[in-house]
């Protein structure tokens, strides 16, 4: 009887292989195929004899091929379709009404009343424990909805598919629990994964929407972002160059009163005395200018509700919260985050006032600079007159006091 096998294999593979529509993406030749391919693993699991074998064969190659002819009772057509193609090869008539019983326990939510029902039933099924599970009902999902009988979302097809995997589904034979189970539950939590993943993303897409008008423009807050970092950035720069004279000052201070100042005492370096003293005029300014321009202001660091219920105060500055206990402060941003508008309030305050800053740290620098270089200057000038006119070799040349 292995010949019947044979020639079922060769009839259906013709009939399917160029007679099916194209819209049957997933019954299709791949399909059966896929479905031998099962049942010979579970007739090997499972130890049947060669007559029940081909009596499994011959309905697996034929269990689908009633969709050539209509996608509703396709099993009653393929069950038609077997029946006289084994009557054409002299099949008797027991082994044919078997052949189409197994076919019709393909049914869906069809209990097997037998062992080779539940073969037949675990080979169909056998997709839900492979790894091409998800994209196997993907082409399922496709070919309905192209068929015009039900177009599923992919959220309401995975809810489908958990269904069935979970409530509907189980294997039959010892066989396929053994060797087919983990993979089905490992496409189960697949599919949870994929849900619990889906959810968070609608929620996180429904929250985008409900707080969309709320939200200020990616523009909006990299307008802030980069003009805070750049006032900030623009005040380090100016420490720096503060600090800078500052210590270029104190070193020619430390300098000249370390070697220039103890040789004034000489009549002969009096001629020294105004450059020195210009010199270190200059320095002492430019020091002083450089102190002023670093001079953090003083600020009251207290404010009381009412600033905060009219928005008067700009709680981003530390100055203006600094002596405040931390309820009072809790409460006060508190307060602030509720309102869009004033934390924007806040934040243009806190340029405002980091500019007006800058402006000041940025003008004594310039005139610090200023004073720094016309002090060289007048010192070079002066000491150059003084040692052209008064210079060591002008007091030689004096006469002597008689």
């Amino acid at each position: 009887m292995d010949t019947i096998v044979s020639k079922a294999e060769s009839f259906v593979t013709q009939k399917l292989g160029k007679e099916i529509d194209t819209t049957y993406l997933y019954h299709n030749l791949r399909h059966t195929e896929r479905v031998v391919k099962s049942a010979k693993e579970l007739i090997e699991g499972e130890k049947i004899g060669d007559k029940d074998r081909e009596k499994l064969m011959v309905a697996v190659w034929f269990h689908d091929l009633g969709y050539l002819k209509s996608h509703d009772n396709h099993e009653e057509h393929s069950c038609q379709m077997a029946r006289e193609f084994l009557e054409k090869q002299d099949c008797p008539e027991e082994f044919i009404t078997d052949v189409c019983s197994l076919i019709l326990a393909t049914k869906m939510n069809y209990e097997p009343k037998n062992h080779l029902e539940k073969i037949m039933r675990d080979a169909d099924s056998s997709h839900f424990a492979k790894k091409s599970f998800l994209q196997t009902s993907e082409l399922l999902r496709e070919e309905l909805k192209q068929l015009n009988l039900k177009d599923y979302s992919i959220e309401d097809w995975r809810e489908e598919n958990i269904h069935l995997l979970r409530v509907k589904h189980r294997y039959f034979t010892d066989h396929a629990r053994e060797n087919w189970q983990k993979g089905k539950d490992k496409n189960i939590k697949r599919l949870v994964k994929a849900k619990n993943k889906s959810k968070k993303l609608v929620k996180k897409e429904s929250l985008k929407a409900k707080f969309k008008g709320q939200i200020p423009d990616r523009g909006v807050q990299t307008l802030y972002r980069v003009t805070l970092r750049n006032h900030i950035k623009l005040s380090d720069i100016a420490d720096t160059k503060a600090n800078i004279l500052l210590s270029v000052n104190a070193i020619i201070i430390s300098l000249a009163l370390a070697n220039l100042i103890p040789k004034l005492d000489n009549p002969s370096n009096d001629y020294l005395f105004y450059p020195t003293f210009i010199f270190i005029f200059f320095s002492i300014i430019s020091m002083i200018m450089s102190i002023l321009a670093t001079k953090p202001n003083v600020t009251s660091g207290e404010f009381t509700e009412e600033d905060v219920k009219t928005k008067k105060v700009n709680l981003l500055f530390f100055g203006n919260f600094h002596k405040m206990e931390l309820e009072k402060y809790q409460w006060a941003i508190s307060e602030v985050i509720k309102d869009q508008e004033y934390i924007y309030s806040s934040l243009t305050k806190d340029l405002y006032y980091l500019g007006i800053v800058l402006e000041r740290k940025y003008r004594l620098l310039r005139w610090t600079y200023t004073v720094f270089m016309i002090g060289m200057i007048l010192s070079v000038i002066v000491f150059a007159i003084a040692l052209k006119f008064y210079g060591p070799e002008r007091v030689l040349d004096l006469p002597e006091m008689q």
